[in-house]
């Protein structure tokens, strides 16, 4: 009986790992390199993810869904651009998160901006409570790309 219950917990540990295991950049040269080879839109995530309630909300009501998931790693390079209050940053982190801020005109959290492979500007987006409506609006945002 317990190697049956260990089986069945490890499925579903697998099962539910998925979502999880989304890769997250910070550097967005990174990220856009990689987009350019693999043909993606670059996502950057504008949050301030320990203090935020939208974007905690966005996170645990999109972010960490599998359907956004398995949408994200067939079409996506995710890149946060975190603004914490309370987790640790390097200065570094924080001067490059604050470039891009201010280049995107970021008013508010989250924000995300939806850029082509080429680095163009497609679009932005905010809060949405479901995986659903969030992948319609990025693959209408992929459609203008080509």
């Amino acid at each position: 009986m317990k190697k049956i219950l260990t089986g069945v917990f490890a499925c579903w540990a697998l099962l539910h790992a998925g979502a999880g295991e989304l890769q997250w950049n910070t550097d967005l040269a990174k990220a856009q390199a990689q987009a350019k080879k693999e043909n993606k839109l670059v996502m950057l995530d504008f949050t301030g993810s320990d203090w935020c309630g939208w974007c905690i909300k966005l996170n645990k009501e999109v972010f960490s869904t599998e359907e956004f998931a398995d949408y994200a790693k067939k079409n996506l390079v995710l890149v946060e651009v975190d603004f914490p209050r309370r987790k640790e940053q390097s200065a570094e982190q924080k001067k490059a998160n604050q470039a891009l801020q201010e280049k995107y005109s970021i008013q508010g959290y989250p924000t995300i901006i939806v850029l082509n492979p080429d680095g163009k500007k497609l679009g932005d987006l905010g809060y949405m409570n479901s995986p659903k409506p969030f992948i319609k609006k990025l693959d209408d945002l992929k459609k203008q790309s080509t």
